[in-house]
């Protein structure tokens, strides 16, 4: 039996639905294997051909990889040394770079404090299943555990689904959240932060890799009461927030942030006219935010290079309609088009747009002048 036979999905909790409607029509040969809040497998067809870096293109999934099956047992070192034996009728295939151990979600983010992120017992395992690792299995001398992997590097992966079940798993880090344990970053939030916006901002800057610079202006539409502009104003940019509800003192303090007590259809055209970044996260049905924005951005006054836009699920049936919102930003002359059910997102999920794509750094382009022939 193939170790590739079986693919395994983790997302966030109450997402499973979206997420297997969403592959039934992308992935329509895939079968639906095994299911629990959070985590799902499927079977692949024996002549499924996907390496070990494929892009499944999915807005739910948070992070996956092809399954090696799962581990049961009362003992977390015992477990540790099925892991390994698992891993090691795979060794031959590849060497692992990296170990990543976590758990699936034990609440909706934002619920009763939790926030996803490498627990406590996943260290714990992750620091088990580590020292009882066969040097001949990853022989270099450290083993990094749950630290981010480079592009390219090939990852062993265990969810801890129940108490006594770990699934094992593997994958090749490529883009960005693939090279994070569990597809979720470590983020620090400030003590001071204003609210867990502050998260969601955050991770949707790294995922998206909206190539933000200090000094562009930004405006936010549905601000308050600001977590998302302290992360923008915390990378040093000049944002505006609008909305008709009260800002917290700790962003409307700070210099470089304005605060217009309106609704963005209120506004008038010219307010973005040197606008570069627009960013909108307002508590309404997906369709409300897209007619707000687009009556924004497609004005001939107004030439904003990227939008960050969170819609919102009021209903999870509403996720069968994504193809349909991205198609709509791409009308509006944005062809470069990304969404993301973000790790910090809740019943929600996150659109990246691009009037034209980034030039390449100084260091990269310097790169492929070297290595092209």
């Amino acid at each position: 039996m193939s170790d590739a036979e079986f693919l395994f999905v983790v997302c966030q909790r109450g997402a499973e639905s979206a997420l297997k409607r969403e592959l039934a029509c992308t992935w329509p040969q895939f079968r639906l294997a095994f299911s629990r809040p959070g985590f799902v497998t499927f079977k692949l067809p024996v002549d499924h051909g996907l390496s070990p870096d494929f892009a499944l293109r999915s807005v739910f999934a948070r992070s996956y990889g092809f399954s090696m099956g799962r581990c049961t047992g009362s003992y977390a070192e015992l477990m540790a040394d099925q892991l390994w034996q698992q891993a090691g009728r795979r060794a031959g295939q590849q060497a692992w770079d990296h170990l990543h151990v976590w758990q699936r979600d034990t609440a909706v983010p934002g619920d009763r404090d939790f926030e996803p992120g490498i627990s406590t017992l996943a260290r714990q395992i992750g620091r088990i299943v580590a020292e009882r690792r066969p040097p001949s299995v990853a022989p270099q001398r450290v083993f990094p555990v749950n630290l981010v992997a480079r592009p390219g590097q090939h990852i062993l992966d265990c969810v801890l689904v129940e108490p006594g079940q770990w699934w094992i798993g593997s994958h090749q880090a490529s883009d960005m959240p693939s090279r994070w344990p569990g597809g979720t970053p470590k983020i620090d939030m400030p003590d001071d932060a204003v609210s867990r916006a502050y998260l969601k901002m955050t991770e949707a800057l790294l995922w998206s890799r909206l190539p933000v610079a200090a000094g562009d202006r930004c405006v936010e539409l549905g601000s308050s009461p600001g977590g998302s502009c302290q992360a923008l104003l915390d990378r040093g940019l000049i944002v505006t927030g609008i909305d008709p509800a009260d800002m917290s003192p700790v962003v409307l303090q700070h210099p470089n942030f304005t605060h217009i007590k309106a609704r963005g259809a209120d506004l008038k055209r010219r307010e973005f006219s040197r606008v570069k970044w627009l960013v909108a996260d307002a508590n309404v049905a997906p369709n409300h935010t897209l007619d707000t924005v687009e009556h924004i951005v497609t004005h001939r006054q107004v030439d904003i290079q990227g939008i960050l836009m969170t819609l919102k699920l009021i209903d999870w049936h509403l996720a069968d309609r994504i193809p349909e919102y991205l198609q709509r930003v791409r009308r509006w002359g944005y062809p470069l088009v990304r969404a993301r059910q973000l790790a910090f997102n809740r019943q929600e999920f996150t659109v990246v747009a691009l009037r034209r794509r980034p030039r390449p750094s100084r260091r990269f382009a310097t790169k492929r002048r070297l290595t092209s022939t």
